[in-house]
C-alpha cells in the first residue's frame, strides 16, 4: 500500500515558538528540575531543513518496528538528501512505495526491513527502482492520550 502523502512544507510559513525549557530531561537518575522556560523551539526549523523539498508520510505496516518506526507513524522524508547506505529511506520499487533500510551487501545495494519476518529487497533484482526520500524524523505517540 503506498503511504500517505500528507504534503509538502511552505517556507512561507509563519514561525510557531512552542516553549522548550531551558534543561534537559534526565532518562536515567533524576535530576534537579528548572521552574522556567528559557527559549522557545519552531519545529519547522528544529525538523525541517529544506522545506520546498520535505513531506509528511504515514506508515503503514510493521516492517520497521526494530528501527522504532511503527504502524501509524508520522514520518518526516526530505527528498533533496542524496541516500547513503544506512540510511532509511523511502523506495519506489516497480511502482510500489516502501520504507526499508539502504545497505551494501556483497558489493550490492539492497533494501532491508527492520524486522525479522521480512526478507532484503535486492535492488539488482527489480526492474524500476527509484529512492523517493531520505526519512530524517520520525513521529510517534507515546501512548493513549484523553
Amino acid at each position: 500500500m503506498p503511504p500517505l502523502l500528507i504534503g509538502g512544507l511552505r517556507s512561507k510559513r509563519a514561525p510557531l515558538r512552542l516553549p522548550l525549557a531551558s534543561s534537559t530531561v534526565a532518562a536515567g537518575f533524576p535530576s534537579p528540575a528548572d521552574d522556567h522556560i528559557d527559549a522557545g523551539i519552531d519545529l519547522n526549523e528544529a525538523l525541517i531543513r529544506h522545506p520546498s523539498s520535505t513531506f509528511f508520510l504515514r506508515v503503514s505496516g510493521d516492517s520497521m518496528i526494530d528501527a522504532g518506526i511503527q504502524h501509524g507513524d508520522l514520518l518526516v522524508v526530505d527528498r533533496s538528501l542524496d541516500a547513503r547506505p544506512g540510511q532509511i529511506v523511502v523506495a519506489v520499487l516497480d511502482g510500489a512505495f516502501t520504507l526499508k533500510r539502504l545497505t551494501r551487501h556483497q558489493g550490492r545495494l539492497r533494501l532491508e526491513a527492520a524486522n525479522s519476518a521480512y526478507p532484503p529487497l535486492e535492488l539488482h533484482q527489480c526492474n524500476d527502482v527509484q529512492i523517493w526520500g531520505v526519512a530524517i524524523h520520525v513521529i510517534h505517540p507515546l501512548g493513549r492520550h484523553g
